[in-house]
């Protein structure tokens, strides 16, 4: 009852100064408010970005090795011509890990072809992509379907002129909605559709399904060369369930070098890639972020704590004579201490809330203009007030301590 007595009488205090200097607890604020807006907001940035990144990184599917021609971590030394001179990944590279390996629970061949036009009788689509995929693509991959359904066995080995197609390529084509059956041509043969992809929308890697063009890996061998390299033909591996990554890759180095007779100390002539490639680095990337953040949001903190603690300072000299009268009529010191310490609380509580509550608006802003779903959660509320706490407390804690230890009688003779 005695602490509830105090946090109230505290806090009538504190609402009465800020009622009677009003520009000079905002401007003390101010400091508060920034530094905790701007730590929220690169928390929830980077959680946001990490949230985005780790959906993209499922539709690649986890346990999963790609081989490729070119790694996708580069350098300040990269070796580009080193790179260039590989060969891509071959059918007979395909067949023969489809053959050995024991760690594969399922093996995919898949080469892209990008900017193709494609038509509907008046309508028309720009910008599609076809991905030509041998059966087991939707092992290796994450997708899922709106309507229809994923090719038959018996149609990706007889190269079936049958297609799936993207969220947005059947909006344009087919605004009636009844794209199952109908017939578009594609790289001047016809195929039928008999599935539409699901809506995804870009994500943060530019992985996309909606305006892709799936068809079957031996339909497309009879219209190109699925193995020429400017299909970017690569291998996908996907590890059997109690696998890890680094065991599917350890297997698919030994079988790639002895598939292409490379010898003890020769470099390798393929590159193994993997998705905890991308988010380690960009982890690192994060965490910058993260540290820079917390050097501005700090800085600014530093300069509202000290703000926070010159109105304490001055709050103490105009309250000195009711400091001593309450000293002489039984007061004890840590009452006057928690008096002023809560009151420096509650201002910086105040800073805090004021700068979460723009954190607020600025991810409902982001949501309306760019449709991403922004990551604020808990955690990061749970820091902004805990920050908020932390400098009222270290603001507070010296001008309440002086406070505590005026002498009475010289308090009560002040003006």
């Amino acid at each position: 009852m005695i602490f509830l007595k105090l946090f109230r009488e505290s806090f009538l205090f504190a609402y009465d100064a800020l009622r009677q200097n009003k520009l000079r607890t905002m401007l003390s604020l101010l400091g508060v408010t920034i530094g905790i807006f701007t730590i929220i907001a690169v928390r929830s940035a980077v959680d946001t970005l990490r949230n985005n990144l780790q959906q993209s990184v499922n539709k690649l599917g986890s346990n999963s090795i790609y081989i490729q021609k070119w790694p996708w971590i580069g350098g300040e030394d990269f070796p580009w011509w080193k790179y260039l001179q590989r060969p891509v990944p071959k059918l007979r590279d395909f067949d023969e890990i489809q053959r050995r390996s024991q760690t594969a629970e399922a093996v995919s061949y898949e080469i892209s072809i990008d900017n193709r036009v494609v038509k509907y009788q008046s309508n028309t689509v720009e910008g599609a992509q076809i991905d030509a995929v041998s059966h087991e693509h939707n092992k290796t991959w994450n997708f899922d379907f709106k309507e229809g359904r994923y090719f038959t066995e018996i149609e990706s080995r007889t190269g079936a002129h049958v297609a799936i197609i993207g969220y947005d390529i059947a909006e344009n084509l087919f605004p009636d909605g009844n794209a199952l059956g109908k017939q578009i041509k594609v790289m001047g043969r016809y195929v039928s559709i008999i599935g539409v992809f699901a809506k995804e929308g870009k994500d943060i890697l530019g992985i996309s399904d909606d305006k892709e063009i799936l068809l079957t890996l031996n339909f497309a061998k009879n219209i190109v060369d699925i193995q020429n390299d400017k299909y970017n033909p690569q291998i996908v591996v996907k590890g059997k369930d109690g696998l890890t990554d680094s065991d599917v890759e350890s297997e698919m180095e030994g079988l790639m070098r002895s598939i292409r007779r490379l010898k003890p100390g020769q470099e390798d002539n393929f590159s193994l890639n993997k998705t905890t490639l991308l988010t380690n680095q960009l982890d690192i990337v994060f965490h910058i972020f993260n540290i820079v953040g917390l050097i501005i949001g700090g800085f600014s903190v530093l300069v509202g704590g000290f703000g926070i603690a010159n109105i304490m300072f001055v709050s103490v000299k105009e309250r000195t004579n009711i400091i001593g009268i309450q000293k002489s009529l039984g007061a004890k010191n840590y009452f006057i201490l928690l008096q002023f310490l809560i009151e420096s609380i509650i201002l910086c509580l105040l800073g805090g809330i004021i700068g979460l509550f723009f954190v607020y608006l600025a991810t409902i802003g982001v949501k309306a203009a760019i449709d991403i779903s922004v990551v604020l959660d808990m955690k990061n509320i749970i820091v902004g007030i805990g920050t908020s706490v932390s400098i009222g407390i270290i603001s507070g804690i010296v001008p309440a301590y002086s406070a505590s230890r005026l002498d009475p009688v010289e308090a009560i003779r002040s003006n």
